[in-house]
């Protein structure tokens, strides 16, 4: 562990690495970077659900279940957790629910032909808002899981 990790700019020591207790500088980073994504990754879905309405292109009740469930509001309780002594197991909740989504919204918006998927949107007013939402939620899910998983590896140490 680096001493930014270990050490405030005071050079007292900012609390402890293993998990528990006051979060040192470098995990109080983490927790920021990762909450940024995920606020972001709401807001972009929740724009991207405001398309699915407008084209329409409506899911069907298990769908609309995961993504409230998955999609929206497991990131959002994982990134209140990792403020607290379960960030660990919070990380671990933050990139599954990413990953989860990530793969639910490349399956359904990418391969499958069905009129979920972006090729298949009829053109008009809100095509261009769908197929960019749709690239914009899978790009914050990716990056959500890409950081999830480095914090998860840190966080386990």
């Amino acid at each position: 562990m680096s001493s930014i990790d270990q050490y405030g700019s005071n050079g007292q020591r900012s609390g402890n690495a293993d998990g528990g207790g006051a979060m040192v500088v470098g995990e109080r980073r983490r927790a920021v970077v990762l909450s940024v994504v995920a606020v972001l990754h709401c807001a972009i879905a929740l724009w991207h659900g405001s398309a699915h309405l407008a084209v329409p292109v409506p899911l069907s009740p298990l769908q609309t279940a995961f993504v409230g469930l998955v999609i929206v509001t497991l990131p959002l309780l994982a990134t209140a957790l990792l403020w607290t002594r379960a960030r660990p197991g919070a990380a671990i909740l933050y990139t599954g629910a990413m990953l989860a989504s990530l793969l639910f919204g490349v399956i359904n918006h990418y391969l499958l032909v069905s009129p979920d998927n972006v090729m298949c949107v009829p053109p008009g007013a809100f095509r261009l808002r769908f197929v960019l939402s749709s690239a914009l939620v899978a790009g914050s899910e990716l990056i959500g899981t890409v950081l999830g998983v480095l914090a998860v590896r840190r966080w386990r140490r």
